[in-house]
């Protein structure tokens, strides 16, 4: 289970507020963020990943990332981390990328072939296309086999056959490899089809949702 009580101030266009979040999340749950530009949606997955420093408490299965204003370093958080400009290491090959968070060759070959990408292995990342380099991405966040899987719109910059088909991979591989994902995104197909639960971030407070709730509004 992840427990999350955290604040943070963010600093926006119309000023200051304080994103607020007080809510438990199931292993294994795949919850769909939602809600407007400015929101803190990515605010709230960087905080989660330690990449930005919030106020509160955060419990990843029995394991304490945060009490108060202590954190666990970003180094021993166990958690994938997919970004919407993919960041990945421009000067390696796919399979350096993938190697470089994990040594584990069996792990990385197993992950090229789910993704379709082994042909690619040894190619340069800054030659491939998008949706390839967005697969390379997603199998470089499970080198760490994470317990917590952090995705934000991993998929916006896609054309739609491709956006289907890495949905369908990402549907895949959060049931194969066990995990608790939380991904940001606009798109409410996407939520229809991924998610277990779906948050609205709005007025710095998170509003959960039964997937259900998407069917009766749209």
């Amino acid at each position: 289970m992840l427990k999350i009580e955290i604040e943070k101030v963010l600093h926006g266009s119309n000023g200051s507020m304080t994103l607020s979040v007080n809510t438990t999340v199931n292993k294994g749950d795949f919850v769909v963020i939602m809600g407007e530009s400015g929101a803190g949606k990515s605010t709230l997955l960087r905080c989660l990943a330690g990449l930005e420093k919030a106020y509160g408490n955060i419990v990843v299965e029995g394991e304490v990332w945060q009490d108060g204003s202590k954190t666990l370093s970003i180094q021993k958080r166990n958690v994938g981390f997919v970004f919407q400009d993919y960041a990945l290491f421009d000067n390696m090959s796919v399979k350096e990328n993938l190697l470089f968070v994990n040594t584990n060759k069996s792990l990385a070959e197993e992950l090229l072939e789910i993704m379709e990408i082994r042909g690619l292995s040894e190619r340069n990342v800054q030659f491939l296309s998008g949706g390839q380099k967005q697969r390379v991405a997603l199998a470089r966040a499970l080198m760490r086999r994470p317990k917590l899987l952090l995705m934000d719109e991993p998929l916006s910059a896609l054309d739609p056959r491709m956006r289907h088909k890495l949905s369908q991979k990402i549907k895949e591989l959060h049931k194969r490899f066990d995990m608790t994902t939380l991904m940001v995104s606009h798109d409410v197909t996407e939520a229809k089809n991924l998610a277990s639960k779906v948050w609205f971030v709005e007025s710095g407070g998170v509003k959960e949702y039964d997937k259900v709730y998407l069917e009766e509004i749209y």
